[in-house]
């Protein structure tokens, strides 16, 4: 999935570069590394590192991620990053299940309703619930939701938890063509609302949509927040992976 990554979204390009394999797009479009060749040796990790900065900078996008996941060889990949001035983000699971074994009931605490994606009120309904989950803006995600919606809709599904007309949770799921797989991306819940079942709610609407196309597997790179839960309901930890940020500015 890695190493044959298929673009993420319209407009973007998967490029192989040595020992990599990088995703590249406009400066709201999401950049970086996602695969590296697991031969890799420390002199060429360092070339390939400081090839990427020259390569992103150059492009005049002021930054890109390199995912790095804890079996990814140089063992010491990661401080190598930082040496080049990588920051780390939280780390997450990479999480994997057969659609089949999971479970497909929608339940969903009183006064709460699904809502799905198919426009430009239900992206914005989207980025706020985002917004309440995460913190920070959420400019980058609604162009990249608006843009699959417009130009690649079949690839594309996401869903809002409403209370009311308020949005409290959201999630999205991404197809990856010609492979058996589906991507859960975005799954966050508003703090006030966490515990009551609406992720697990979520979770199971993606799976019976993912189950109806025939995918059969799914896979998450999951927050600590959110991995328990998944594997509570039938998920396999294979791995953790770290998103190392290059910014040129503070």
């Amino acid at each position: 999935m890695r190493e044959h990554a298929r673009p993420d979204g319209p407009g973007v390009r998967v490029e192989r570069d040595g020992p990599l394999v990088r995703q590249v797009g406009a400066a709201d479009d999401w950049n970086g590394v996602v695969w590296s060749a697991p031969e890799m040796d420390g002199a060429a990790a360092d070339a390939a590192i400081a090839a990427q900065v020259a390569h992103y900078t150059g492009l005049g996008h002021d930054e890109f991620e390199w995912k790095c996941y804890a079996h990814d060889r140089p063992h010491d990949l990661g401080r190598r990053l930082r040496a080049a001035g990588f920051v780390p983000e939280d780390a997450e699971t990479l999480l994997v299940a057969p659609v089949t074994e999971l479970p497909t009931a929608v339940v969903l605490p009183p006064g709460v309703r699904l809502h799905p994606v198919t426009d430009t009120a239900g992206v914005e309904l989207m980025v706020r619930a985002h917004e309440a989950a995460f913190g920070g803006d959420g400019a980058r995600l609604r162009h990249r939701a608006l843009t699959r919606l417009a130009e690649a809709p079949e690839t594309f599904v996401a869903v809002v938890a409403l209370a009311g007309d308020e949005p409290v949770s959201a999630a999205r799921m991404e197809w990856v063509p010609g492979t058996g797989f589906a991507g859960f991306w975005g799954g966050g819940t508003d703090p006030r609302w966490r515990g009551r079942g609406v992720y697990r709610a979520l979770t199971a609407h993606r799976v019976r949509i993912a189950a109806e196309r025939g995918y059969r597997y799914l896979q998450v790179d999951a927050t600590d927040r959110s991995a328990p839960i998944l594997r509570r309901l039938g998920f396999t930890a294979l791995s953790r992976t770290t998103p190392y940020v290059y910014r040129t500015t503070p």
